[in-house]
């Protein structure tokens, strides 16, 4: 009777795991699409198709009423630049503009946002020249992980347009809702001064 339990659990525990791995390599085949591919054709029950302004072109995307603007920009259109940390609004990592202002995109949603001009990492620099928020970080060395980066600039490229920046207590106080588990603050706020400085000569 034992060895009929135990043969049997082993059986489960196999069968559970070949499952497993076939949802796995699935979910791996899926992901690897393009993002265009990804997307139905033509919206399905409940989905809706939208335009959105990104970086200063038209998007197309079909989503649905639920799908957060952090998800549209990177599962939809491809733009993985705007990073996908807490999903509660916390880190600041999803940080993008939205008609200039900073939100964080996982607390918006894409069906929301139609008609807004919506600026990722992405859209900053212009060709080859960075953007002098970009430059900054690099110049300070304000990033390690880079996990929080992008957010961190975007967030940055706000505070400095809305004129935050006046001393350094200034600008920890405007950067705070961007978290940084790496601890670089020191450098993130030395980079936001020193952009500050170039964005108003």
């Amino acid at each position: 009777m034992t060895h009929e339990r135990s043969a049997h659990t082993r059986r489960t525990v196999l069968k559970s795991t070949a499952a497993a791995a076939a949802g796995t390599v699935a979910a791996t085949h899926l992901t690897s699409a393009s993002p265009a591919m990804a997307e139905p054709a033509h919206p399905g029950s409940g989905s809706a198709e939208i335009t959105l302004l990104v970086n200063g072109q038209r998007r197309r995307v079909v989503v649905e009423p639920r799908v957060t603007l952090l998800d549209a920009l990177r599962e939809r259109l491809g733009l993985t630049g705007t990073k996908k940390g807490c999903d509660r609004g916390e880190c600041g990592a999803c940080t993008v503009l939205v008609d200039g202002d900073r939100i964080k995109s996982c607390l918006t949603l894409a069906v929301m946002r139609q008609g807004a001009e919506i600026t990722t990492v992405e859209g900053l620099a212009r060709g080859e020249e960075l953007h002098p928020v970009q430059e900054a970080f690099i110049r300070r060395d304000a990033f390690q992980c880079g996990a929080c980066t992008p957010g961190q600039i975007m967030s940055a490229v706000a505070c400095i347009d809305e004129g935050h920046t006046s001393s350094e207590a200034e600008i920890r106080e405007w950067m705070s809702g961007n978290i940084c588990r790496c601890a670089a603050y020191q450098n993130i706020v030395a980079a936001v001064a020193d952009a500050a400085k170039e964005v108003r000569r």
